[in-house]
Formats: structure tokens, sequence, C-alpha cells
């Protein structure tokens, strides 16, 4: 991983870290119990995987099997979770899409012209890398070769998969310098459109290797996540997280996370069956609150 990514990453953290938590007790205390319950029941004889494992804020590692690997490319992820936890894990400090790297670069191409290395303008480079973004396709061999070498009983997926595309974009606002996203609300954003087309390529991908992997999967991660200040609940549960909202008089402005992937469609299959579902709020901030789904699958017995 470049220089500039993982100081990204970093600043990534640090920016999430240092935002007020006072209201995220709730988020805290449900994301840990469940996370917590997959760490409870691995096959302790068998490696476990935690993919996301951050600084530890969500993931309760007392609990976790003596032969469990943290995985996280933000560099100082394993020194915080040592530092909250008193213990230090294995751990991989990977991309897990597979594909920023390629993506930063693809940016940075798309904004200097190879002939002369001047920088074309912001508008001109984003329909170029628009252009470009269908052809590149994330692919998360680190992952599955891990997985292939340790073969893991259980992996769990602590708030990561949502993030693919947030970090995506600040991927690509780091290379022009600049948001080069269309600020007319009336004019078709080409390269916002190319850019969830890449999400949901990499959210794909990603569950692929999960589904392959034939662990047990405990997911956390962020749905969608609401914008506004007004009433907002959740209903009884539905399939579709737009129609498990509930909010006053008027619309819901909302953006999905994961680019229109279902998660218990793509994993679904005759071997594994759904064992926990759950959803939650969280106000991460002011005027933006987060919908949380949690998934348990597990094998059939």
């Amino acid at each position: 991983m470049s220089k500039s990514l993982s100081r990204l990453l970093r600043r990534e953290q640090f920016a999430f870290l240092a935002r007020d938590r006072s209201a995220w007790v709730e988020h805290l205390d449900k994301a840990r119990a469940f996370l917590g319950e997959g760490l409870q029941i691995a096959d302790p004889a068998r490696p476990v995987l935690i993919l996301g494992a951050g600084s530890g804020l969500e993931v309760p590692w007392a609990l976790a099997p003596p032969c469990t690997t943290g995985w996280d490319a933000d560099p100082w992820s394993r020194a915080w979770t040592a530092l909250r936890h008193r213990r230090f894990p294995p751990w991989v400090f990977k991309d897990l899409t597979g594909g920023l790297a390629e993506l930063e670069a693809t940016a940075r191409r798309a904004i200097a012209e190879p002939w002369s290395g001047h920088r074309r303008d912001a508008e001109t480079a984003a329909k170029r890398l628009a252009g470009l973004l269908p052809f590149l396709n994330p692919n998360p061999d680190a992952l599955r070769a891990w997985i292939a070498e340790h073969q893991p009983g259980t992996i769990l997926v602590a708030n990561v998969m949502g993030q693919f595309g947030v970090v995506a974009e600040r991927v690509v606002e780091a290379a022009f310098g600049l948001a080069p996203w269309e600020s007319d609300p009336d004019r078709r954003d080409l390269l916002a459109e190319a850019m969830e087309a890449w999400t949901r390529r990499t959210v794909l991908v990603f569950l692929a290797a999960l589904q392959e992997s034939g662990a047990g999967l405990w997911l956390v991660h962020d749905r969608a996540v609401v914008f506004g200040g007004g009433p907002l609940g959740l209903g009884a549960w539905e399939d579709r997280w737009e129609r498990h909202l509930r909010g006053g008089e008027g619309a819901i402005e909302a953006s999905d996370a994961l680019a229109g992937v279902d998660v218990l469609a793509t994993l679904a299959s005759p071997g594994r069956q759904l064992v926990r579902k759950e959803r939650w709020l969280w106000p991460v901030a002011e005027g933006q609150r987060h919908l949380i789904e949690a998934l348990a699958i597990c094998r059939k017995a």
C-alpha cells in the first residue's frame, strides 16, 4: 500500500475517533454484544479473523479465542487495539477491497496529461476518470490468500464494508486536491455514478470471498446513512432497509452505503442459514444517523 493511502486511512481513523462519542453508547453496546456472541461461539481450535478490527472500539477482544487475527489497513490500528485491550494479536495491514491502489493510480492518470504532465481542469479530469472506472475490477486477493492459508472457522466483519465507498471517495478527492463531484443537483454526476458502480463491484467481490471461505460469518455494517434531524425510528423488520425506516411527514433523505447490494441475498446458499438479524440507528453526528445492520450467517449443522 502506498504511503499516501496509509496516511489517508490514518487521517480517517483519527477523524472518526475525534468525534463526540457521548451519543454512541447504545451503538457500541449493540455492536460489542453482537460481535462478542460470534467470538464466544467460535470454534477455539480454528483461526478466527476480524476484518475492519480498527482501534478495538467495537470489538470485545477479551472474548476472542487465542488464535484470533485482526485485519485493518490503518497503520495505527493494532497499536490502538493493544492500548485499549492490553492485547497485541497477529495483524494484517492490507487493503480489503483489493482496489484502492489501482483507483488512486487511475485518478492521478485522469488528472495529468501523460505527454506533458500538465494538469487537466477538474471537470475534464472528472469526466475522464468516470470513463476509466468501469474498467477497474477490485479483487481482494490478499483476503482470499489469507483464508486459503489459514482456513478460519469464523470471520467477523466489524463495520468496515459500508466504508468502502466513503474511503474510495476520499482517495479520489485526495488525488484531485478537491471534491470533484457535480455541485448542481439538476446536472447528472457521471463520476459519482461511476464511483457507486465501483463500490457495488467491490462489495460483491468482497462478499464472494467471504462466501467461498466456508466460515461462519458475523457482519456489522452501515446499511444506509440518513441525513437531517427529523424524527426517525424503525418499524417491523423489512428485508428492504428503506421500508424499515419510519420518519415523520415527508420523504427521508438517505444514501445506500452498499450501493444497492443485498447482503442476505448475496450470501444465501443451501449450506448456510441466517441465525441472527438486527438493525439499529447510530447517531454519528448532528444531522447524520447511520442505519446499522448486523447479520450472522453460519453453516448448517
